[in-house]
């Protein structure tokens, strides 16, 4: 691993877990986990690779330095001494963001000022100029003090990991692709199960399951901030997107997803959207109201995010929804169902008793409602045919072989 770096992986709070495991199945292994976010030892290609592939993170920053920061002098020398020619030229824009909490400093904006001064003098002395024009490549700057430690770091990917690229057209307050991802993750689904969402609005648990379930990298269709800085190279964007291409498998799903929701408007932009992924072939949408869904299928997932009544008004229409959920998926026994909502009724409603998980849409706190079934029967694998039949074929064998054998022995 050359040139090593200590990276950050951003997401909502209550999905660090699976964050720390998609990183895993990337590849990197060491890491610290925390509250929303995951910090790990990777290289510059991993850049490229977890901006790509990461689905339930928010960003990707580099982080260059902690520090204990007890007032802005300690602020000013700590970021100051920080590597910044390492990243930065001479060209580079670099806005500052910074929040503070529970720290003795509680003042963000007068932290951003004085870390951008701190940048700015050790840029001065490192290329000999005093002024720089800030007209090139963006390398976004955040500082996080929490109980007076400070992180500074470089965000590495731009607009958050949730655009996608595909989810063009809004309307009300939709799920984010991140968050969406990470319900899927925090299922039973797999390929080899069908899965559903009765109100899936403008498609987002649907397609993000259909690129999950055709190992399709999330980010392979848009750009990223540090495509435009000189210290990575061009060729491991290239050979982060020539792995991700090659690793897509368009014929794993085992089953169309399914995706209904009452309001035909919402199913038009649903299936505009998964056109826009290009997995408009693997989702069947349709307008349907809850109280109609119904499945021949014996095992699958149902993973939505239905209404939660947070409007004056929208309370006890959100709670019609529930009961109609209620007596459509009485049936399903064997089903696994999920469910993110805010209202604090739903499981009464529901009548069922949940596993629970606290997640935030956006700043709206909610509760990841999971009723898990049992799982399906285990396929035949070739390996159980084969045996099988050879288990078959000696039995067959054994009560074939003649008395006389026996008899021949015996004399």
């Amino acid at each position: 691993m050359s040139e090593p770096l200590t990276l950050i992986a951003t997401s909502t709070f209550g999905l660090e877990a699976v964050v720390a495991r998609e990183l895993k199945q990337l590849g990197y292994e060491d890491q610290t986990v925390e509250n929303g976010r995951v910090m790990f030892q990777a290289d510059k290609a991993a850049i490229c690779r977890c901006n790509l592939w990461l689905r339930s993170a928010d960003r990707i920053l580099i982080c260059l330095g902690e520090f204990t920061a007890l007032d802005f002098d300690d602020l000013f020398d700590e970021t100051r001494d920080l590597e910044w020619e390492r990243w930065l030229p001479p060209s580079a824009r670099f806005p500052v963001r910074a929040t503070a909490v529970r720290s003795k400093i509680n003042s963000a904006k007068n932290s951003q000022k004085m870390v951008k001064k701190a940048i700015a003098e050790r840029l001065k002395d490192h290329y000999i100029k005093d002024w720089f024009p800030e007209d090139g490549p963006m390398y976004s700057v955040s500082v996080s003090i929490l109980k007076d430690r400070a992180t500074v770091c470089i965000d590495t990917t731009g607009p958050g990991l949730h655009k996608r690229g595909y989810r063009k057209l809004t309307a009300g307050a939709q799920l984010k692709e991140t968050l969406a991802a990470g319900l899927i993750q925090l299922s039973y689904w797999n390929n080899e199960r069908a899965l559903v969402d009765p109100c899936c609005g403008s498609g987002t648990i649907p397609i993000e399951a259909a690129l999950i379930g055709t190992n399709t990298a999330p980010g392979l269709n848009r750009s990223f901030v540090a495509e435009e800085w000189h210290k990575i190279p061009p060729e491991l964007w290239s050979e982060a997107r020539e792995e991700a291409r090659d690793l897509q498998d368009f014929d794993a799903l085992s089953f169309r997803l399914q995706g209904y929701d009452i309001d035909p408007g919402m199913i038009r932009m649903a299936r505009y959207h998964a056109r826009e992924a290009g997995v408009d072939e693997l989702v069947h949408f349709q307008d349907q109201p809850v109280a109609e869904f119904s499945t021949p299928r014996k095992y699958g997932c149902i993973i939505t995010n239905p209404p939660y009544g947070e409007r004056l008004g929208e309370k006890e229409e959100a709670e019609v929804i529930y009961r109609q959920m209620k007596e459509a998926f009485a049936p399903l026994d064997t089903w696994s169902i999920y469910v993110l909502t805010s209202h604090p009724g739903f499981e009464r409603i529901f009548d069922r008793k949940a596993r629970r998980r606290k997640l935030y849409n956006g700043r709206i706190e909610c509760t990841y409602y999971q009723f898990p079934g049992p799982p399906p029967p285990r396929k035949r694998s070739p390996w159980d045919d084969a045996t099988n039949a050879d288990s078959e074929s000696t039995s067959e064998t054994d009560a074939d072989t003649p008395a006389d054998d026996t008899t021949d022995s015996a004399d």
